[in-house]
């Protein structure tokens, strides 16, 4: 077990006794990665900020039900993908929100590694491509390829059956590489 892994497993059992340092300790390590979760599926900057301070109350209120057959990470990343896809949902069927709407914000930038800077314009451009996909496709392909859920996962998240999002993912890969390709000959 990793020193990171040993020190990350004394913060929970602190949090679980109700310690706010361990917990500001948790939320500072976590915050941005949430945060960038939350805003791919929402869409909106002040939205997801809400839902991220909710999902780590939340999370802080139900700790004692995190048992440790995953990460903390992934438990956490859990509990703000289902509220993120919770209050998009509703967003939409109250007809609040358009796709070309808000910002969307893909990372902080003052993370970008210098030598990296063509592979980081070739991800920009494909995640900037990835918004001009139907709403079920572009949130299907978060949660496969960004977020790293699996197809099971993502029929739980999305409330569909096995067979169909195997589909929605292969066509939306489809749908992207074909903007891609066509954003290439102008």
């Amino acid at each position: 077990m990793s020193q990171s892994s040993v020190n990350n497993d004394l913060l929970i059992e602190r949090c679980k006794k109700g310690d706010q340092q361990a917990q500001m300790a948790v939320y500072k390590a976590y915050y941005a990665a949430m945060y960038n979760t939350s805003i791919r599926i929402v869409k909106d900057s002040f939205e997801a900020e809400d839902i991220m301070q909710e999902s780590f109350l939340s999370a802080f209120t139900k700790i004692d039900s995190f048992k440790g057959e995953v990460t903390f990470g992934a438990w956490l990343k859990r509990i703000v993908v289902n509220n993120s896809i919770q209050h998009y949902r509703k967003k939409q069927k109250a007809n609040e929100i358009s796709l070309d709407q808000v910002e969307y914000r893909v990372g902080d930038q003052d993370e970008v590694d210098p030598d990296h800077e063509f592979n980081n314009i070739k991800a920009q451009k494909v995640l900037q491509t990835m918004k001009m996909l139907k709403d079920n496709y572009r949130l299907a392909l978060t949660l496969y390829l960004i977020e790293g859920y699996d197809y099971e996962e993502i029929c739980e998240i999305m409330d569909i059956s096995y067979a169909n999002c195997r589909t929605t993912i292969s066509r939306a890969k489809d749908r992207l590489r074909n903007l891609l390709k066509e954003m290439a000959y102008e």
